[in-house]
């Protein structure tokens, strides 16, 4: 498998060398946006194309046009991207095939579970550079592998989607392949999660700073704690430790080896932009709501709202800067850090005086002790360091005065 990877890597390597400029970049950076119908979040590549993020998918796919650039089934690229054929379709008979030419992917709808047997193929991506307080000029990739997929594939996605951008750690993922050694640009993935719909959130491919309007432009970069990511052999997730959840300073009566990853790669702690509300098995959910129960138990209840189970009456809440005055809810990661989720990432205002705690139980069989969601996300600012395996975290940048929307995307040369 290292050996796939070297060559993939060697492979981009010598594609990418193909841009439109030739000197070292900062940073690339492109927008963010909301759907509010299906809680999933867009990026814009090329200027107009709009592809799902995903932080776990292992490549990337889109539509393509009949007539597309092919890539032979003995390549390493496609050696990587058949590395993670998804049970979910019936097998290729490519893979057994010995006069095999083209090379034949699984790309797969997240939100449908949907498969299709697709070409690998390529195609250029224009993203904006960056010095970190706005846009310069822009830069245009050349030969950027990606899966086709046909239309059906869609379904479900938001309106106006051209296809999936993998987001992963895995050689295909757009996290390696825009960020090719020769710009300068660090391994490095960085994300902020607009809360609203309508405005721009961003994702940064490399180095910072990264400046927001706070009002006066800080970097947002100094707010972040890390903590070590941990790779699961069986996915292309990102995964966290994480000791213990506290409430209100408690710590929750969760066993410690709950968050643990089995043999098989089931459990640990997962990181998802396709997951709306953070997931919680059973075990963990029933003694998380019960003891935030009682760090709440002086607010009027209000009926249950699906998903949800516990609600409140929020007219009885006081409003903060960072949401809903509520007991903070703490995670408590590998590193000793400390990731605070307050009001405004706990809460979901379902109607005019009812919010509801925004934590979902997955049942005994979940196939992760916990999966933080995008709501959980939203506002915060988070780096996927793939060079150094960290992940990077700054909480609710409320409390900083500034938001996600806050970046200007303004070209300035």
């Amino acid at each position: 498998m290292h050996l796939v990877q070297a060559l993939v890597l060697l492979a981009l390597a010598l594609a990418c060398c193909r841009v439109s400029a030739f000197r070292p970049y900062k940073s690339l950076v492109a927008p963010i946006t909301k759907d509010t119908t299906t809680s999933l979040y867009s990026t814009t590549f090329n200027f107009h194309e709009n592809y799902v993020v995903d932080l776990g998918a292992p490549f990337s796919w889109s539509t393509c046009p009949y007539k597309h650039p092919l890539v032979t089934c003995r390549s390493a690229p496609c050696e990587s991207a058949r590395s993670y054929l998804s049970p979910l379709c019936p097998p290729s008979s490519s893979s057994t095939n010995n006069l095999c030419q083209n090379c034949i992917t699984t790309p797969v709808n997240p939100l449908t579970k949907t498969c299709a047997l697709s070409d690998l193929t390529y195609k250029n991506i224009a993203l904006y550079v960056t010095n970190g307080g706005h846009p310069t000029s822009s830069i245009t990739l050349n030969d950027i592998y990606m899966s086709c997929a046909p239309g059906y594939l869609l379904k479900s996605l938001p309106s106006g989607a051209t296809g999936l951008a993998s987001l992963s750690w895995a050689p295909l993922a757009l996290s390696t392949q825009l960020a090719p050694p020769y710009l300068g640009i660090t391994k490095r993935v960085a994300m902020c999660l607009p809360s609203v719909p309508n405005v721009k959130g961003t994702l940064f491919f490399g180095n910072g700073p990264y400046f927001f309007r706070s009002p006066a432009l800080v970097d947002v970069s100094r707010f972040l704690s890390y903590t070590p990511l941990i790779k699961n052999p069986k996915s292309s997730d990102y995964y966290i430790g994480l000791d213990s959840i506290s409430i209100a300073g408690k710590a929750v009566r969760i066993p410690r080896n709950a968050f643990s990853i089995d043999s098989v790669g089931r459990g640990g702690t997962v990181l998802s932009t396709v997951i709306p509300y953070t997931i919680l098995r059973s075990d963990i959910y029933n003694v998380f709501v019960e003891d935030f129960k009682i760090a709440t138990k002086g607010i009027p209840q209000a009926k249950r709202v699906k998903p949800f189970e516990y609600c409140l009456k929020s007219s009885a809440i006081v409003s903060t800067r960072v949401g809903l005055q509520v007991p903070q809810i703490s995670l408590q990661v590998a590193s000793g850090k400390t990731w605070t989720i307050y009001g405004a990432n706990s809460m979901k205002q379902v109607s005019k005086d009812v919010a509801c705690l925004a934590f979902v139980d997955g049942g005994k069989a979940a196939k992760h002790a916990v999966a933080i969601g995008s709501y959980q996300m939203e506002d915060n600012f988070l780096v996927f360091d793939l060079a150094q395996s960290t992940f990077g975290f700054s909480s609710s940048l409320l409390g900083y005065t500034t938001t996600c929307a806050n970046f200007d995307f303004t070209v300035k040369p």
